[in-house]
C-alpha cells in the first residue's frame, strides 16, 4: 500500500483531534438565515401584535352607544272621562300605539379594579408572545445546530469511507495481478471485492443520510450550502448548580413558565372582580309619543343619570374562583417539573461532555495500532507471505477506529449544543 495514503489518515486524525473548536461564523450565519425564513418565527412574531392589539382594546374606555327602536301595541286604551269646556269628554293618558327611537350612551366611571384586573392580564399575554419568540428562536438555533453538525459528521465519515475504499481497491489490484502471474487465488480477490461490496454500501447509507440532513437545513434556514468542516463548537461550562441558576435565570422556557404563572394568577384576579359593583353615567335623546295632552304626537326627549350594578349572586363565581386557584397552582408544579427536568439534562450533558472529552485521549493510539498493523498487512501480502484476509481485517479496524474517533467528536459537539440550550448561551 502507498505511503501517501498512511500519512494522510494519520494527518487527519491528528487534525481531527487537536482542531481549535469554536463557535464557527457559519454557524451564526444559518442560524440567523433561519430567524428569518423558518415559518415558525414568524407565527411568534405575528401573535405579539395580536397580543398587543387586544391590549389596546382592553385598555379603550370609550362610551358605548347604542341606537334604540321600539314598538308596542297596548289594549285597553287607557281614557278617563274630564268635564272639558262644559261638557264631558274621555281624555286619552296613552297612546294605543306605544313609539320610541333614541340614541343611548354609557360610559363606565368606576368599576372597583375590574378595568385594571383586565388590563394586566393582556399585558401578561403580551408578554408571554413576546417571550416565546425567544423561546422558539432558542429551539431553532438548537435544531439548526445540530443539523449542521449532523451534516459535518456524515460528510467526514464518508470520507474515511472513500479512503478505506481506496485502499481495498488498491489491494483488489494487486491480488488481481498476483492472480494472473499465479501468485494468488481468485478467493482472494472475491473475498475483497465482498468487502468492497459491504463499504460501498455503508458508503451509501452515509450519502443517504447527509442528504436527509441537508434537506433539513433547507427546510428550517432555506441553505442547502455548509462550508464548514469542524465540530468547532465550544461554550464556557460551568458547575452543575451553576448551571441550573443561569438557566433558571435566562432560558425561555423558564421565562415562559413564569410568565404562565402570572397569567393564571391575572385570571385569578379577574374572576375575584366579578362580584364588584360597577357605576356608570348613562343618558338618551330621542323621539317618542305618550306625552299628554297628545299622546299620539312624536316629541322629542333626552335623559341623563348614573346608574350603579351591584351582583348580589351569581352561583358560578366561587367555581370559577376555585378553577382559577388550581391554573395557579398547577402552573407553579409545572415550575417544579420544569426545574427537576433541567437539574436532570444539565448534570447528563455535563456528563457526556467530560465522557467524550475523556474517550477522545484513547482513540489517537487506536488508530495508529490500525494504521501501522493495515501497513504490515499490505506489506506482508505484497511480498507473498501474508492473507487477503489480514488486509480486510487491518481496513475495518482502521475504519472502525477512525469512525469511533469521529463520534465521540460528534457526540461532543452535540453535548455542548444541548448545554448551550439548557443554559440559555446565545452562541448565535
Amino acid at each position: 500500500m502507498k505511503k501517501y495514503f498512511v500519512t494522510s489518515i494519520l494527518l487527519y486524525a491528528s487534525i481531527l483531534a487537536s482542531a481549535q473548536v469554536t463557535v464557527n461564523n457559519e454557524l451564526k450565519g444559518l442560524i440567523g438565515q433561519s430567524f428569518g425564513y423558518y415559518p415558525r418565527v414568524k407565527e411568534a412574531e405575528n401573535q405579539i401584535d395580536i397580543a398587543q392589539k387586544r391590549l389596546d382594546v382592553t385598555k379603550t374606555n370609550l362610551p358605548a352607544v347604542d341606537l334604540n327602536g321600539s314598538y308596542e301595541y297596548v289594549q285597553p286604551k287607557i281614557t278617563l272621562p274630564l268635564q272639558i269646556d262644559g261638557h264631558v269628554e274621555n281624555f286619552q293618558f296613552a297612546p294605543v300605539n306605544n313609539l320610541n327611537a333614541n340614541v343611548g350612551a354609557e360610559y363606565m366611571l368606576y368599576d372597583f379594579g375590574r378595568l385594571k384586573a383586565a388590563i394586566d392580564r393582556s399585558k401578561a399575554d403580551l408578554k408571554y408572545a413576546n417571550d416565546n419568540v425567544a423561546n422558539v428562536q432558542a429551539q431553532l438555533a438548537s435544531q439548526v445546530a445540530t443539523v449542521y453538525y449532523n451534516i459535518i459528521y456524515f460528510r467526514k465519515a464518508v470520507t474515511i469511507e472513500d479512503s478505506i475504499l481506496s485502499y481495498l481497491n488498491n489491494n483488489k489490484n494487486i491480488a488481481e495481478s498476483k492472480l494472473k502471474n499465479g501468485d494468488a487465488i481468485k478467493l482472494d480477490v472475491l473475498n475483497l471485492q465482498s468487502q468492497i461490496d459491504v463499504e460501498e454500501n455503508l458508503r451509501q447509507d452515509l450519502l443517504s443520510n447527509l442528504q436527509k440532513q441537508i434537506t433539513l437545513l433547507q427546510y428550517t434556514a432555506g441553505i442547502s450550502q455548509v462550508a464548514g468542516n469542524d465540530f468547532n463548537f465550544d461554550i464556557p461550562l460551568q458547575t452543575a448548580q451553576d448551571a441550573f441558576n443561569t438557566a433558571a435565570a435566562s432560558v425561555p422556557e423558564f421565562i415562559l413558565a413564569q410568565d404562565r404563572v402570572q397569567q393564571a394568577k391575572a385570571d385569578l384576579n379577574s374572576v375575584r372582580l366579578t362580584d364588584k359593583p360597577i357605576v356608570a353615567l348613562n343618558g338618551n335623546a330621542g323621539v317618542k309619543n305618550g306625552y299628554v295632552p297628545v299622546v299620539t304626537q312624536m316629541r322629542f326627549n333626552y335623559a341623563g343619570g348614573v346608574s350603579l350594578k351591584i351582583p348580589i349572586y351569581d352561583g358560578k363565581t366561587k367555581k370559577q374562583i376555585s378553577v382559577a386557584e388550581s391554573q395557579v397552582k398547577q402552573n407553579q408544579l409545572a415550575q417544579e417539573t420544569l426545574n427537576e427536568d433541567y437539574q436532570k439534562n444539565i448534570q447528563q450533558a455535563l456528563t457526556d461532555i467530560q465522557t467524550n472529552i475523556e474517550k477522545l485521549k484513547y482513540t489517537q493510539p487506536q488508530i495508529a495500532n490500525a494504521d501501522t498493523a493495515m501497513q504490515i498487512a499490505s506489506s506482508r501480502y505484497l511480498n507473498g507471505i501474508g492473507l487477503n484476509t489480514d488486509i480486510t481485517d487491518a481496513a475495518v479496524n482502521l475504519q472502525r477506529a477512525l469512525l469511533t474517533q469521529l463520534r465521540y467528536q460528534y457526540q461532543l459537539a452535540e453535548a455542548k449544543v444541548e448545554y448551550a440550550r439548557l443554559t440559555g448561551y446565545k452562541y448565535w
